[in-house]
């Protein structure tokens, strides 16, 4: 299992509306081959930050499966013009500490 996890800084006045978008292309990443589930998160500190954690089967379901698909097209048209910066998006494994 591969941990995709994101640092959403939202323009400060359309968080209300990014919530609503997101609920929305929530559709689309949960349909994807590869994807076990998601959460996202709002920052307690900072109003307009959010976390996005999602979980992959592998790394290629996110990067190729879904980064190179015709749902990405439509995720990125919902949601990419929320975000200033646009954000990193990183990957972890869990680490086996038994």
């Amino acid at each position: 299992m591969i941990l995709e996890a994101v640092m959403l800084n939202v323009i400060s006045d359309q968080t209300e509306q990014f919530e609503m978008s997101f609920k929305e292309a929530s559709n689309i990443i949960s349909k994807m081959k590869g994807y076990i589930s998601h959460d996202l998160h709002c920052c307690i500190e900072v109003d307009n930050k959010y976390l996005l954690l999602v979980k992959w089967q592998t790394l290629e379901d996110h990067t190729v499966g879904f980064r190179e698909s015709e749902e990405y097209l439509e995720w990125k048209k919902i949601l990419h013009h929320y975000y200033d910066p646009f954000p990193v998006v990183e990957h972890f494994e869990k680490i086996n500490l038994k």
